[in-house]
């Protein structure tokens, strides 16, 4: 058995590679970023074929810093920003159209006729998902209808839609020469396609976004034994590879938090926020706004479901203050002048670029900042930017726990933004309970990492996963009840001025 595992992350900002030991360490990494591109207001897309070369230049990098090679992997797992939905020419690789982020909003008017008519309750009672512009099903009705020739090479079998993690894998095991065309339970759960039940793409909700079964991947587990392929010899890794788990990213980072039992969340900071809840084999409906999504299915186990909350815009509004405002030069500098002040000094940003997601669900909303006066500084901007990654996942955890009856006695963190200790202790203040960081934050790689190991016999089991779990940081909460319960209050006002926008 090959000392190693690697990981393929291609997430919302960037894509990288990553390579872990047995204990579960990183051995090396490399991350290459790739261009947003928005060509108008509520629009977000971004490059495949950027996207494809980036992850085959981290790979490459990454091998030849490390001095490592094919030969050293035991398997390799992906994982990926879910949702984002890319449409193919299987015959020459090409995409017909950019890809379509999970972010972009402008299949709102899609997702409104279905609730209209009653499709709505029918896509919520087997998909677990809301009709929302969020997710992928509609992205490719508008693909279909509105690039030239798609649809007519749907049905002839001639285009080929996949969420990133299939659009990698196809490249990784060859391309038009041969690249399997798959994905797993994870993704194919947020598409509005696939029924919880059968664990298969269903005919009838096709038939809501005239989705021609022929463009569609085969649906398999997220860890998987044989293998969906291996990595092609004259690609980037130079060698035959076996890849055997694919998740997407929040449930990657679930399994890499090691939450295997019921009861067990964790909340990934990246572009976004995610909250998952494990809830074990049993599905729990939302009454709160959540979703009911796949955790994780290992081989022939039953799959595992979780709740989730999911939160559009958290570090993504850390880089607007970098990349469209210049308050800031990089987003470490987000810390540094939030600490200027003691508060927000009255201050709340409401970061609803794209619409709100859970628990509101509210596509009408758009950003506001509420509360200025001519005290404020871009000192109080950077805090209460901070402030509402923290808000936004206080609203998640109490739907969380109307809907599951689960109180969290510690909430389980990672992602890039947990390297802001202020934020993660302003997190720990507006919860009321403790923040824990393990020592390897990057969960979402080594969830993967851990999924592809487990189905080569790489890690005999959750056990030992679990084993390897350590706290790097926690966070105590310091503000008092009545200081916490006051900013909030002052947080869902400011919700409140950001709807009704469109």
């Amino acid at each position: 058995m090959p000392d190693f595992v690697g990981a393929v992350d291609q997430g919302t900002t960037s894509t990288r590679f990553m390579i872990f030991d047995r204990e579960g360490a990183e051995v090396a990494k490399f991350q290459f970023e790739h261009e947003q591109i928005m060509p108008r207001a509520g629009w977000v897309e971004h490059n495949p074929i950027e996207i494809w070369t980036r992850t085959a230049a981290v790979i490459q990098t990454t091998l030849q810093r490390s001095g490592l090679h094919d030969s050293d992997l035991a398997a390799i797992g992906l994982t990926n920003q879910r949702e984002t939905t890319v449409v193919w020419d299987r015959r020459t690789g090409r995409p017909y159209y950019n890809a379509i982020v999970w972010q972009d909003t402008r299949t709102d008017e899609i997702a409104a006729a279905l609730d209209r008519d009653g499709r709505g309750q029918v896509i919520r009672d087997r998909t677990g998902l809301r009709p929302e512009a969020y997710f992928s099903g509609g992205k490719i009705q508008w693909i279909l209808e509105n690039v030239e020739g798609v649809r007519e090479a749907a049905e002839r079998g001639e285009a080929a839609f996949g969420t990133t993690d299939t659009w990698t894998l196809w490249n990784l095991t060859g391309g038009r020469n041969g690249g399997v065309h798959i994905t797993d339970v994870t993704n194919a759960s947020r598409t509005m396609l696939m029924d919880l039940d059968t664990l298969d793409w269903d005919d009838e909700l096709l038939s809501f976004f005239g989705v021609p079964r022929a463009m569609l991947p085969e649906i398999r587990p997220s860890s998987d034994p044989s293998a969906y392929g291996t990595t092609f010899r004259y690609g980037p890794l130079g060698g035959e590879v076996p890849i055997t788990a694919i998740l997407g990213d929040q449930q990657a980072a679930t399994v890499g938090q090691v939450c295997f039992s019921p009861g067990e969340a964790k909340n990934t900071y990246g572009t976004g926020n995610f909250l998952l809840l494990n809830t074990g084999t049993e599905r729990v409906r939302s009454e709160s706004g959540l979703l009911t999504t796949v955790a994780y299915k290992f081989g022939d186990q039953p799959a595992v479901f979780a709740l989730e909350g999911s939160i559009a815009v958290t570090g993504s509004a850390v880089q607007w203050l970098r990349d469209q405002l210049g308050v800031i030069t990089t987003a470490a500098q987000s810390e540094t002048l939030a600490r200027q002040v003691a508060d927000n000094g009255g201050l709340y940003f409401v970061p609803a670029f794209s619409g709100l997601f859970a628990p509101y669900w509210r596509a009408d909303a758009r950003g506001a900042i509420v509360g200025l006066s001519r005290y404020n500084t871009s000192a109080h901007l950077a805090r209460a930017t901070l402030e509402a990654i923290c808000y936004q996942s206080r609203d998640v955890v109490e739907a969380m726990q109307r809907d599951s009856g689960v109180v969290l006695d510690v909430l389980r963190v990672d992602g890039g933004v947990t390297a802001n200790a202020l934020c993660m202790q302003l997190q720990s203040d507006i919860l009321g309970v403790p923040v824990s960081r393990p020592v390897v934050a990057e969960t979402t790689a080594l969830g993967a990492a851990y999924a592809a190991g487990l189905a080569v016999g790489y890690w005999r089991d959750q056990e030992e996963l679990r084993s390897h779990w350590a706290e790097d940081r926690r966070w105590e909460p310091t503000w008092s009840p009545e200081q916490r319960e006051r900013g909030y209050a002052g947080w869902k006002k400011a919700v409140s001025k950001s709807f009704d926008w469109l």
